[in-house]
This record gives structure tokens, C-alpha cells and sequence, in this order.
């Protein structure tokens, strides 16, 4: 009996065409390095300025920013400021306006919190409970917050 050797083939795009070489992805070096989304879990008081990740910090080192804004994802324009915070040591911080957005969405100790950076400052965030399952917030309607109102109204959360 004769040997027959069969070659396995991956399913997919490129089935049968060759090699399919041109269809794969560049190797991870050659990519360019883009931090754009990064997740905090709140292990520490949820008040107090928050510490983004390193590589987030390093991604914008040249144009290290004075303010951000945040805006809940899928909760309509509402921009909250937050000052940052440049330690000098690489580190990044939410600082003032983060305590407020905390109240008003609500976050606790072991919440998961997702940033996803969309540019011009801009951080849009999903806010995942204790139970990691996700928090869905409403619009008031207004647009930006009053850094002079010193009332924090609370974003709408369906039970």
C-alpha cells in the first residue's frame, strides 16, 4: 500500500486559491502601536482621581492634554471634564470632575469601567456593575456639565 499524505487546510478566506499569503495580517511588529482602549477596575475608594494605565499615558506623551472628556457610552452628548493629572513619573490621572461623574453613574468598589479614546480628548466609557454585567445610563438632555453647579444629577439607570 502507498502512503498518501494530505494536507490540512484552514477554513477561511483564501480556501483554495494558494498559499493565500497576501490575505494574512501583518505580524504584530509591524503594526503600529495604538492604545485607544483600555479598561480600570475600581479596586480603591471610586472618589477619588483615578489612575489610567502607563501605555494610555505614553501613547499621548508629547501631547499630554490638561483636560479630558468623558461621555458615557450611549448616553446621548453629555461631556463631563476631568483635569489630568502628569505626576512626572509617566503616570496619568483623572483628577477634578472625576468624583462627580463617579457619583452620578454611580460607581462602586469592583466596578469595571471601559474607556475607549476617540480623539480630541474625548473618552467615551462603558460602566460594568459588581456583577460585570452592564450599566445602561439616560440623558438629561444637557450637553455638557456646569463646572460651576456644584449639584451632581444623577444619570438615569433603568432597574
Amino acid at each position: 500500500m502507498a502512503s498518501t499524505s494530505r494536507t490540512r487546510r484552514g477554513r477561511g478566506r483564501g480556501r483554495g486559491r494558494g498559499s493565500g499569503s497576501s490575505s494574512l495580517p501583518p505580524p504584530p511588529s509591524t503594526l503600529p502601536l495604538i492604545i485607544e482602549e483600555f479598561f480600570i477596575v475600581v479596586y480603591e475608594d471610586p472618589l477619588v482621581k483615578k489612575k489610567l494605565p502607563n501605555k494610555f499615558a505614553d501613547y499621548l506623551h508629547g501631547q499630554e492634554p490638561a483636560k479630558v472628556y468623558l461621555r458615557a457610552a450611549d448616553c446621548g452628548p453629555r461631556l463631563w471634564t476631568m483635569e489630568v493629572l502628569f505626576d512626572g513619573q509617566g503616570r496619568m490621572y483623572l483628577d477634578k470632575g472625576w468624583e462627580k461623574f463617579a457619583i452620578a453613574h454611580g460607581v462602586d468598589f469592583g466596578w469595571f469601567l471601559h474607556f475607549k479614546y476617540e480623539g480630541d480628548d474625548v473618552l467615551t466609557v462603558k460602566v460594568f456593575d459588581g456583577t460585570m454585567c452592564r450599566r445602561y445610563y439616560y440623558s438629561d438632555g444637557e450637553d455638557t456639565d456646569d463646572e460651576s453647579d456644584d449639584d451632581v444629577k444623577p444619570c438615569i439607570h433603568p432597574l
